[in-house]
Order: structure tokens, then sequence, then C-alpha cells
């Protein structure tokens, strides 16, 4: 295997195996713990922002499966165009998005991550995401953990 396609398999793995399944343990193999990610407009830091960042995704929709269907890679840089599906009380919803992930040392050290949030807005309604988006800054605001 190539360094380019162990780039992309970091990369893919870690948005498939921790983001999506919540696989904590194998966090610390992917990221590092000098982690920064950047997602729409909210910001997240090390180890911790890894397992802030998925717990806000899995309260949204907690049977999250995301899949990574499109990669580039260039030198360090990796981007994954993905897409996200799952149930919000009773809702199905697909979210697409696209992470670029910056590699150093063989674990991420930063993502840049967007998402189509209208689309999101759309499929659930504009009461129930408010509810959420309402949710969630409480809980940034106490400290708590994004859903618990």
């Amino acid at each position: 295997m190539t360094i380019l396609e162990e780039h992309k398999d970091i990369a893919r793995r870690a948005i498939e195996e921790v983001c999506a399944r919540g696989d904590f343990a194998k966090a610390e193999r992917f990221y590092s713990p000098d982690f920064r990610d950047r997602v729409n407009a909210l910001e997240f830091h090390g180890l911790e922002g890894v397992r802030e960042s998925v717990t806000l995704y899995r309260s949204v929709f907690p049977d999250l499966e995301i899949e990574v269907v499109d990669q580039v890679v260039e030198g360090d840089r990796v981007v994954s165009r993905w897409t996200a599906r799952g149930t919000n009380r009773g809702r199905r919803a697909t979210l697409d998005g696209i992470t670029i992930s910056h590699i150093e040392d063989g674990r991420i050290i930063e993502d840049w991550g967007v998402s189509d949030n209208l689309s999101l807005l759309r499929q659930l309604g504009p009461w129930r995401v408010a509810a959420l988006l309402v949710g969630q800054a409480r809980n940034r605001l106490a400290g708590c953990p994004a859903g618990m």
C-alpha cells in the first residue's frame, strides 16, 4: 500500500468506523491527540472533541450510518465525500457532506467538514431541526457532551 492509499484508508476508516459507529476505542488510531475539527460553524479539539462531535451526530441519528462514496488524495490531504443516513424520531433522512482531512504521522491532525444542512432541514422539518439546535446549544453552553 502506498502512502497515498494509506492516507485514504485512514480518512475512510475514521469516518466509517469512529464517526458512524461511535467506536471511540479506535479514535486514537486515526486521530492525533492535537486533533482540530471544524464542522460547518462548530469547532472541536483533541480526542475529546472527536467524542463530542460524534455524539452530536449520533444524538440526531441514533442509528447513524455513514458511507464514504468518493475520495481524492493529494499529499497529506484527503477529500472524502460521504453520505450519512439515519432516523430521527421515526423520520428517515440523508445528509451529504465533504470532509478534508490533513494527515500527519499516520493520523488525522485536522478536519474541515461541510454538510448539506438545508437538505436536512427540508427532510426533518424546521421545528424538529430548531428543537435539535436549541438542545445542542444548551448542552454546549452547559459544558456537557452533546446528547447527554
